[in-house]
């Protein structure tokens, strides 16, 4: 049914988002956070069916939890450093590309033959690793 008044819209913030964590998980503070394919919030990994939500924000142990008995705060819309692969290293030749997730701080050029979940697009690469938004 169309509006026939003013509404008052609830929002929900989306730089800082709460977000379930799956059972048996532990994310630690500063690691690459992933939904996986139920929508519960583990760790980087190399793995297909993950996607990339952004930095956790806080360290979670959910080892001895089900799936959603614990929430963690995931950092959004920003663009973050992560450790570039020392075998499958991002160029600067991959720059506005998407990269890919090794582990719950590395990301790679490639998505290893079909075994890795995008991270995100490289916004800059440099000594210190790949920034990805």
């Amino acid at each position: 049914m169309s509006l026939t008044a003013d509404r008052n819209t609830p929002h929900k913030e989306r730089e800082n988002l709460p977000v379930l964590v799956a059972g048996g998980a532990k994310i630690f503070a500063g690691a690459i956070a992933m939904a996986n394919a139920a929508g519960f919030c583990v760790p980087g990994a190399t793995a297909t069916n993950l996607t990339y939500l952004g930095r956790a924000e806080m360290s979670v142990d959910n080892t001895a939890g089900t799936d959603g008995a614990a929430t963690i705060t995931v950092r959004r819309k920003k663009a973050f450093l992560w450790a570039n692969s020392a075998t499958d290293p991002v160029t600067q030749a991959d720059l506005f590309k998407t990269c890919y997730v090794v582990d719950d701080q590395t990301v790679a050029k490639t998505n290893g033959t079909n075994t890795r979940s995008a991270a995100g697009r490289v916004v800059g690469v440099d000594a210190s690793g790949v920034w990805v938004e």
